[in-house]
């Protein structure tokens, strides 16, 4: 039998003009650098081979010469199909300027693809997308007018629309592992990540493709654990080795034992960061995080949150898990992006994106570099950049919560924190909240009608998606809505009561996030006064987010009224309040069996009119009482009128 080990010339010399390729990478990580060289080098020398289709699903390279960018010349790419195109700017200008046709399309659903190829499948049914620029009603995701054929059905299956993405057969895939014995039988030890090399190796080997394998280490055919194997030979035709400086494993790493996953490190010490704008956002976007949740942070700004919750020493609350398979530990980033250290587990990346699509993610903090007054949010194509929408719209449209991270205004900002105060020194020059973005990446609207909460987080303010579109909800301390806020927008948004932003963001000092997070402080926030029989419940600022919040409030109350040793009357400060709206039945069970058992009584009261007629309009839903006063002491007041029956 012929020999499957071969040079990357040999290997490359085996692709023809108008072959579909597909390559393996994620950002920084995994992409096959020596067969890509290879590929480039025999272009240039021969000018084939020609007019080839690029499958890829996340970015590639360093952005600049390395891992895709090696195909950004005229003729070699006639069309490209990808996920994310920051990382190829050579390529991303030649579908900037009308030379190739080009498509973005979500990451998730490019992985997807690959396996659903490979089962013999048309292609992809999916929700993701509906709304975006992706959806055939908005673009189809053609990226310039050169692109005219569309490869995005919408469908309708029992009366719900569905996307449908055809792309069609892969003839070459570029593959990487760390070990091909001479079989080919492919092992992964050394990688930082899986990626969809399996699943891209059937698609193309049941289109009757090539499967080129870029590994660093050769061994005999039988001596690989079985195990360990990620892809057997019988889908690998060639296997290349490839020279230490073109098999790193990420672009700023050449190898790292801890991103292998071959030991666990030590968690690295507690250093607390500068309060500048990029903290102060990472903070209140903090408060957000779900105990126990599962979470996804996107590049840039929103690892930031990650900082302040390894600072606040709250991260084993967390599981956080990035798009490229990694599942707990510490994400990387930078030109690391895409691993981790002290990881649970890494499977493979169309499997992640099956977790994520299903809904699997508790909350996500994802970047935003435009949003319009109908709460869009566009990320993917502005300024004249080609970014590429990535895996942001399978994660946006999928979490059960989503908080966009961003400054207020760009290229220029300067902030100052003084005595908890925060001031404007330089307003950025470029303005992020336009009256329509660019680019629709996330519809405001479609969330909203799916019930999702959604946050905008900047230094100075947050907003909220509420019925008829973006709301002004909280003020860092120091600003005028007018003066700092208004002008540098170019829609007003609504604006009814605001709340100021938690004073702790802006101080120097930890900010207790663990007791904010799991209700620690609630022995603390319920008090009886035994001379006026009456149980005081302080739930200013709480987040009552899931079932163990529910429970941990019944507990205590119902330890406060056993001892007690009588009925009680009650009066529950709900000034910011905050409810999951799956949690309200359970905390409305909650209101009747203390009424049934303990309760003479529940008065309710909040500054926020807003909070009063929305508490109101959930407590009539469910039978109960609606009212809510507006100051404690007519709450009391109120109490006192009433005999020992009946509820207020």
């Amino acid at each position: 039998m012929r020999s499957k080990i071969v040079t990357a010339d040999e290997a490359i010399a085996l692709i023809r003009d108008g072959d579909t390729l597909a390559s393996t990478g994620f950002v920084g990580t995994g992409f096959a650098e020596a067969l890509l060289v290879a590929l480039e080098r025999r272009f240039l020398a021969t000018g084939a081979p020609r007019n080839l289709t690029l499958f890829a699903g996340a970015g590639q390279g360093d952005g600049h010469e390395m891992g895709l960018n090696h195909l950004g010349h005229e003729g070699l790419l006639r069309r490209v199909v990808a996920g994310h195109w920051a990382r190829m700017p050579k390529v991303g200008n030649l579908a900037l300027g009308n030379r190739i046709q080009a498509y973005n399309l979500p990451q998730g659903i490019i992985c997807q693809l690959f396996r659903d190829l490979a089962g013999g499948k048309p292609g992809t049914f999916s929700k993701v997308g509906l709304h975006t620029f992706v959806d055939p009603r908005y673009g189809g995701g053609r990226v310039n007018a050169g692109t005219t054929k569309d490869i995005v059905q919408l469908v309708e299956v029992d009366g719900e629309e569905w996307l449908f993405y055809k792309v069609g057969r892969v003839n070459v895939a570029f593959i990487r592992g760390s070990t091909a014995d001479t079989f080919g039988n492919i092992t992964m030890e050394r990688e930082a990540l899986t990626l969809s090399n399996l699943a891209m190796a059937m698609a193309t080997k049941n289109s009757n493709g090539i499967v080129i394998a870029q590994v660093e280490r050769i061994a005999e055919r039988g001596s690989l654990p079985p195990r360990q194997v990620k892809v057997p030979g019988i889908l690998v035709d060639c296997i290349v080795l490839a020279p230490p400086e073109q098999h790193r494993q990420t672009v700023a790493t050449a190898y790292n034992p801890a991103y292998a996953g071959e030991f666990r490190v030590p968690q690295a010490s507690v250093v607390s960061a500068p309060l500048d704008e990029r903290k102060i956002i990472a903070r209140r976007a903090a408060f957000e995080l779900p105990p126990n949740g599962i979470i996804n942070l996107g590049i840039g700004m929103p690892e930031g949150v990650a900082a302040v919750a390894h600072e606040e020493r709250i991260s084993h609350l967390l599981t956080l898990t990035v798009e490229s398979g990694v599942i707990g530990g510490i994400p990387s980033s930078g030109g690391d992006f895409g691993t981790g250290i002290n990881m649970d587990a890494v499977i493979d990346e169309n499997q992640q994106f099956d977790f994520y699509d299903g809904g699997g993610l508790d909350m996500a903090c994802l970047g935003m570099a435009e949003c319009d007054a109908a709460g869009n949010v566009n990320v993917s194509r502005f300024g004249g950049r080609l970014t590429g929408a990535g895996g942001f719209i399978n994660i946006s449209q999928n979490a059960r919560l989503v908080v966009f991270v961003s400054t207020f205004t760009g290229a220029g900002l300067e902030i100052a924190v003084e005595g908890g105060q925060l001031r404007i020194l330089r307003e950025g020059r470029q303005r992020k909240f336009r009256v329509q973005v660019e680019q629709v990446t996330f519809n405001g609207q479609y969330a909203y009608d799916r019930g999702k909460p959604v946050y905008y987080v900047t230094e100075r303010c947050v907003f909220r998606r509420v019925r008829g579109g973006l709301a002004l909800i909280e003020v860092a301390p120091g600003i005028d809505i007018d003066r700092d806020i208004l002008p540098h927008m170019e829609f007003r948004p609504i604006i009814g009561e605001v709340g100021v932003m938690d004073p702790r963001i802006f101080s120097a000092d930890p900010m207790n996030l663990e007791a904010e997070l799991l209700n620690l402080s609630l022995p603390e926030r319920v008090s009886y006064d035994a001379e006026r029989n009456i149980l005081f419940l302080n739930f200013e600022g709480m987040y009552v987010r899931v079932a163990e919040d529910v429970q941990a409030i019944w507990t205590i109350c119902e330890q406060r009224c056993r001892a007690a040793g009588r009925r009680v009357g009650v009066v529950i400060n709900y000034d910011r309040f905050r409810i999951n709206e799956e949690m309200y039945d359970a905390y409305a069970e909650m209101d009747r069996y203390f009424l049934e058992h303990y309760f003479t009584r529940i008065t309710r009261y909040a500054t926020s009119a807003f909070l009063r007629a929305k508490l109101g309009e959930a407590f009539t839903q469910r039978d109960i009482a609606p009212h809510v006063f507006e100051r404690r002491e007519e709450a009391q007041a109120f109490l006192a009128t009433l005999g020992q029956d009946g509820e207020g």
